[in-house]
């Protein structure tokens, strides 16, 4: 089977389409971030952007494989969720439930085809897609819940928590209001969002 005329293909289009829209949907929660002036919170939704360019990139890319032809248009039809308002903490928890569904539900369904098509390096996309998803799932719930809970500046234990802004570090159970040094907001303090949920 070729790709060009394959359902893989429209998968491809698909999975680009909603990497496209996951991108600024994520930007709109830098943005939210920004403005509520937490700064590295917004950093790390950040590479989350860039890491969905990646994958539309990666996608476009399988695209421009079907044919050494320009391809002026595939029609596709998907759902796209347009879930998110203009509450940053909300955002967080539905950005996630997002890529759950993507990486249990989506995204499998789309390797099973590429591989059921004969489409190996394809259907092997859609599964390292599916592991960086899950990460970012668990990346935006450690981040909610985190918020939610009012613990994204406090741990049960001495933290190193660190000025992204001038670099004073301290060892201290919960971060600074304002940087000792530099009396940057406590926006500015890098977080650790590793090791809790």
């Amino acid at each position: 089977m070729k790709l060009i005329e394959s359902e893989t293909l429209l998968n491809l289009a698909r999975a680009y389409a909603g990497e496209c829209q996951a991108m600024v949907r994520y930007k709109f929660i830098e943005y939210g971030a920004r403005m509520q002036e937490q700064k590295q919170l917004a950093q790390i939704i950040d590479q989350l952007v860039y890491n969905e360019f990646n994958h539309a990139r990666m996608f476009y890319t399988k695209i421009q494989d079907a044919s050494k032809d320009t391809i002026d248009n595939i029609e596709i039809t998907a759902g796209f969720p347009f879930k998110e308002k203009w509450d940053l903490e909300d955002n967080l928890r539905l950005a996630a439930e997002d890529e759950k569904i993507e990486a249990e539900k989506i995204y499998p369904r789309f390797r099973d085809i590429a591989q059921k098509e004969g489409f190996k390096e394809i259907a092997d996309l859609f599964d390292r897609v599916i592991q960086v998803e899950h990460k970012h799932h668990d990346i935006l719930t450690k981040l909610y819940n985190q918020l939610h809970s009012n613990k994204l500046y406090t741990r049960q234990k001495n933290t190193i928590w660190k000025c992204y802004d001038c670099g004073y570090e301290d060892s201290i159970p919960q971060a600074w209001d304002n940087c000792p040094l530099c009396n940057a907001k406590q926006g500015s303090v890098v977080l650790h969002i590793e090791n809790t949920i």
